[in-house]
């Protein structure tokens, strides 16, 4: 499943980072990179973006930046 469909508070594992090129540089700079666990903080009122927690920071992508990611969900 890609990131974009996780609800708040859903916990997944990033399993590949898509994308071409500057985006994809961009995305693995913010330590969205394979094997790092993130949780969905929350999403905004109208749906874009999302928050994520990952490495102890929180991060705000675009959801059409969150369908370039494969993760696998967390079952807490």
């Amino acid at each position: 499943m890609t990131l974009d469909k996780l609800k708040a508070g859903q916990k997944a594992i990033i399993k590949s980072v898509g994308g071409e090129g500057a985006l994809r540089r961009s995305l693995l700079d913010m330590g969205l990179t394979p094997n790092t666990k993130i949780m969905v903080r929350k999403i905004a009122p109208l749906g874009d973006p999302m928050e994520l927690f990952l490495r102890g920071y929180e991060l705000t992508i675009r959801l059409i930046d969150a369908k370039a990611i494969e993760v696998e969900e967390v079952i807490n």
